[in-house]
């Protein structure tokens, strides 16, 4: 049996780009601003993540004006949108996997975590 883990993608999991894919799916469409403000990225950053995606084939990047100004707005693709519920339910199966092992007393377990935080 492989663990669930293993399953998830590199591209994908990323806590950045994870954010890209589930800000942009709950959208439908984003404007650059907007995503970078959400998640409180710098500008660069925010380039880098997207062109990671882009080259993935999980978003599409659109250039274009508003008026005057020029903007950019993200979509994700039909790749981007499977890719985003196969991360999540890969994240799903290791959660019950974890909660579901012998060992998980989630009350018992958080009371250990926090005495060892604890120094005790």
């Amino acid at each position: 049996m492989t663990h669930p883990a293993n399953a998830l993608d590199d591209v994908v999991h990323q806590r950045i780009r994870l954010g890209i894919l589930a800000v942009t799916h709950e959208a439908r469409r984003v404007e650059f601003g907007l995503l970078r403000t959400t998640l409180d990225l710098t500008a660069g950053n925010l380039s880098q993540h997207l062109t990671v995606l882009e080259k993935a084939g999980l978003v599409k990047i659109e250039k274009g004006y508003e008026g005057r100004r020029g903007r950019t707005w993200i979509n994700l693709t039909a790749t981007g949108r499977k890719a985003l519920y196969d991360e999540i339910s890969q994240l799903k199966q290791l959660i019950r996997q974890v909660e579901e092992s012998p060992a998980a007393d989630p009350a018992a377990e958080l009371a250990r975590v926090e005495n060892e935080s604890e120094g005790g």
